[in-house]
């Protein structure tokens, strides 16, 4: 399988790394066909990895994933193309995050909107899947960093668009399928990207980022029956 990665920072080359070495074939996009750092990437995760701009990365891959700074995403996706976008799957890794008056960042978007919903109401033909956006990128790629069961959150509107990135996450990364929780339609977006300011204090308070939450549900014995949860992915 074809997959274009979209962004040449931390994340992406973090993202693109592993699924190259599971075996996918990466192409690399960025503004400019000659960035350097694309270009270093490519060198050397192997045969397998490529780079380009972002419209030939768009057209390469069959699954594409935004690694952009979501601050620059929606720009980097109308370089990418419409046309190139159009009835593919985008996996949004991005978060809204404002730097420009130091840290801690704060969110471009939030509340009543998400960098996730402004991607899919800009490209409709395309099936945009928000995940991974709550954890660091080596988590991202290898849950075995954090000890025992922890959740992986994802949301969008296509069912079988999510099964898909299920599925992916799982060959390509090692994320067991239950511990990826399903938040519902693409609006579900807001809310993950409004875990990164929590995230980041976390962080600190820890003073490393290889974590991840784990949500614990409730002792069902003490519940009646129509109290019990409804699990999106059974345990």
């Amino acid at each position: 399988m074809n997959v274009g990665v979209l962004g040449t920072g931390v994340v992406g080359r973090t993202i693109g790394g592993a699924l190259a070495r599971a075996g996918y074939r990466v192409m690399m996009g960025s503004r400019t066909a000659g960035n350097a750092q694309a270009e270093a990437w490519a060198a050397s995760a192997g045969e397998n990895a490529s780079r380009g701009t972002f419209a030939e990365a768009a057209a390469f891959g069959e699954i594409l994933f935004n690694c952009t700074a979501g601050t620059a995403s929606l720009s980097a996706l109308a370089q990418a193309g419409a046309e190139n976008l159009a009835g593919k799957l985008l996996v949004d890794v991005a978060n809204p995050l404002d730097f420009s008056r130091g840290m801690p960042p704060t969110l471009t978007v939030c509340n009543d909107d998400s960098l996730g919903e402004q991607i899919q109401r800009a490209y409709p033909d395309t099936m945009v899947v928000k995940a991974l956006n709550t954890l660091n990128c080596d988590v991202m790629v290898n849950p075995r960093l954090v000890e025992g069961p922890h959740q992986l959150f994802i949301c969008g509107d296509d069912h079988g668009a999510k099964e898909v990135v299920v599925r992916l996450l799982e060959h390509a990364f090692g994320w067991d399928p239950r511990d990826v929780m399903d938040l519902g339609d693409i609006s579900a977006a807001r809310g993950t990207e409004m875990v990164l300011p929590l995230w980041l204090r976390v962080m600190g308070a820890m003073r490393t980022p290889h974590f991840n939450f784990r949500i614990a549900p409730p002792a069902v014995t003490a519940l009646a029956p129509e109290q019990q949860p409804i699990r999106t992915v059974p345990r």
